[in-house]
């Protein structure tokens, strides 16, 4: 961090981005940490040396020179353009090509072994990923010497912190972390690259927010189940408050605002199914237990093996399946074990899926996949009349489908012209409704079906658009 960054009468060396750099005492030109700046010398007097300069590669006392002899870095004369020494011990950054040549003849035992084979890990790592069709997305920093995916951690903080700085607002609050990283961060990678959070070292948005969390940034909060928002920013914390924004290109403003205007990714959302306690005896011959999750393909395929393994499909009619104890059991009803002895087989299959429970699964991109129990609920339009004889139309379920109701309704508003409230939704804990002045189920059809691509299925409702010819 640069704040406590010692500045020589002459001035800091220049350093660029990138740059190789000794981290070293006052008195004492040995290293006591090796990185690379993470900005330039120009940026960090910009930002009147706050912030993050440098990313650490090796420091004293780390597990590298824990691996070694653990001795105390050699005593070496300060150059020139070391300020004299001072009895507080402070740090000093040195930069000038003389000194990365000292630093690379500075070898502690068992150090120097190390690191080559770190730089020989690293530049093979490189060279993979520079052939690997998947990475080259990327489009890395070619100037820098930082591994990729080093510089996807860069990318990732550096999207976070502009995106909080000048896109999200305390109206905005609480803002679903999918629409955080969809409608905002996203918006926010610099021309030319391509932000993507599973080849960082976060791998997942939640693992990142975590860590931002950990720094007192922000505080985020599950307030459906499964579902996290971000409730609270301070944007009064010191790597907001240094954080330089670079001036965009003309062309990159419009990469940015074509990234605003399609944001949004539907969550792929598959229906499941749970074995019950009454079902394991059926499906316990196949692997599985009470609890086991299943997709309708496997239980089929499950149902089919078990009765031909146990040798039940009816000798004259192969349409039909003879039911032994088991299936009796597991699939018939009180009043029907004593009648029922066979069952064709779509209705073995139907009543098979029918007597499992329902589960789902969402996923959301970039996040892992949640699963639960029951039916996802559709997203509810609904028209109310008000007390002033006035319609409103009414949708609720928002939150499931990854949609932010504030954000939704800000988009309705400017659309239909027409007023637009968020309220909490009656008898559903933590979940929000938008209310909008008339009948505005034709751009809400539009708005979900067309721009954000949801299944038909999943909405209920749009039947009760305004007729052509009739009023709102």
């Amino acid at each position: 961090m640069l704040p406590g960054l010692v500045v020589p009468p002459a001035g800091l060396p220049q350093v660029q981005k990138g740059d190789l750099c000794a981290i070293a005492l006052l008195g004492n030109r040995a290293p006591v940490a090796v990185g690379v700046a993470a900005m330039s010398t120009a940026e960090m007097l910009t930002s009147g040396l706050k912030g993050r300069g440098f990313s650490v590669l090796h420091t004293y006392q780390d597990h590298l020179w824990r691996s070694g002899d653990k001795s105390s870095p050699p005593s070496l004369a300060p150059l020139a353009l070391d300020p004299p020494d001072l009895s507080e011990e402070k740090e000093s950054v040195q930069a000038d090509p003389a000194l990365q040549g000292d630093l690379r003849r500075l070898t502690l035992e068992g150090e120097e072994e190390n690191g080559e084979v770190q730089r020989m890990c690293e530049e093979k790592s490189l060279s993979e990923a520079s052939e690997d069709p998947s990475v080259r997305g990327l489009n890395p920093d070619p100037t820098d010497s930082k591994t990729l995916q080093e510089q996807m951690d860069e990318l990732v903080q550096r999207c976070f912190l502009h995106a909080l700085k000048c896109q999200v607002r305390k109206a905005d609050l609480p803002l679903l972390t999918s629409t955080f990283l969809g409608s905002h961060m996203l918006s926010c990678c610099p021309e030319g690259r391509q932000l993507d959070i599973k080849k960082s070292s976060y791998k997942k948005l939640s693992k990142f927010l975590q860590h931002m969390q950990q720094e007192q940034i922000i505080q985020v909060k599950e307030l459906s189940k499964g579902v996290e928002s971000i409730v609270a920013v301070d944007w009064k914390h010191p790597r907001i408050t240094s954080f330089v924004i670079a001036e965009p290109s003309p062309t990159s403003q419009t990469i940015q605002e074509g990234s605003r205007e399609q944001p949004y990714h539907p969550p792929d959302i598959k229906s499941l199914y749970c074995v019950p306690a009454s079902m394991t005896l059926l499906f316990q011959e196949s692997g599985h237990k009470k609890g086991s999750i299943l997709e309708g393909g496997e239980v089929r395929m499950i149902i089919i093996n078990y009765v031909k393994r146990n040798d039940l499909i009816d000798a004259d009619n192969k349409n039909l399946v003879k039911l032994d104890p088991i299936l009796c059991d597991c699939i018939l009803e009180k009043n029907e074990q004593h009648t029922v002895m066979k069952l064709p087989w779509d209705s073995l299959l139907t009543r098979c899926l029918e007597k499992l429970q329902p589960v789902y699964q969402v996923t959301f991109p970039g996040q892992e996949p949640i699963v639960k129990k029951g039916r996802i609920c559709p997203i509810d339009i609904t028209l109310a009349q008000r007390a002033s004889n006035k319609k409103v139309t009414v949708v609720r379920n928002l939150e499931a489908y990854g949609l932010d109701p504030c954000s939704v309704a800000a988009i309705l508003q400017q659309r239909c012209q027409a007023s637009a409230t968020v309220t909490p939704a009656p008898g559903a804990k933590d979940s929000l409704q938008v209310q909008i002045q008339g009948n505005q189920v034709h751009h809400l059809s539009r708005l979900l079906l067309e721009e954000y691509q949801l299944p038909r299925k999943h909405i209920q409702g749009l039947e009760k658009a305004p007729k052509p010819g009739k009023k709102k």
